[in-house]
């Protein structure tokens, strides 16, 4: 059995345009290395090809005026590649994050994913809700952020993510689980519960 802090992930989330396929205005990332949560997020504004759509708005916050002096994805695209560098990405309903960064990187490879959605399921079973409130509600992962932060942005939402993953990690009554576990999810993972922002 593999221990499943042998690997470096990087937590990530994305808000989008409104428009589908997704574009961006935010990005954060946050590593996690030896089992535990690296420092502080980096995050991003950016300036969407198409205008945020007013429906996005009302849930993540960003206006056209708050991207208007954002970068460009192009301009970011290094720094964003930098960030990701590790051996797994995570994220919370992961196909749609790891969607969108791969049509903006292009030519990226995609490391290993693990989705917090699936594995929340799987490990907590019985909820009524698995989308990320809920579980950052159920499991207190919101406490002592930083003042300022709130649902739906970037930053917030990687660093509960990033909780999130650690406690399905290593659950308090079982102890922490292998790598080997941690990846036994099934493949389909049931209907995904598209997140509202996009």
């Amino acid at each position: 059995m593999t221990d499943w802090t042998s690997l470096r992930y990087v937590v990530v989330d994305v808000e989008g345009n409104g428009h589908q396929p997704p574009d961006l205005v935010e990005l954060a990332a946050l590593p996690i290395a030896g089992g535990s949560i690296m420092g502080s997020p980096v995050s991003w504004l950016v300036r969407p090809d198409r205008p945020i759509k007013p429906f996005a708005t009302r849930i993540h916050g960003l206006t056209n005026r708050d991207v208007a002096d954002a970068p460009m994805f192009a301009e970011i695209k290094d720094e964003v590649l930098s960030a990701l560098e590790a051996d797994a990405i995570v994220a919370h309903n992961a196909h749609v994050d790891a969607g969108v960064l791969r049509r903006k990187l292009g030519d990226w490879m995609t490391p290993e994913v693990f989705d917090t959605l699936k594995l929340a399921r799987r490990l907590l079973p019985g909820r009524d809700s698995y989308k990320l409130g809920a579980l950052v509600g159920a499991l207190e992962l919101a406490k002592d952020l930083p003042e300022g932060l709130t649902p739906h942005r970037a930053t917030y939402d990687v660093m509960v993510t990033a909780r999130l993953f650690v406690r399905l990690a290593m659950p308090p009554t079982t102890g922490p689980l292998s790598l080997e576990d941690l990846r036994d999810q099934p493949s389909g993972g049931g209907a995904t519960e598209a997140p509202a922002l996009f």
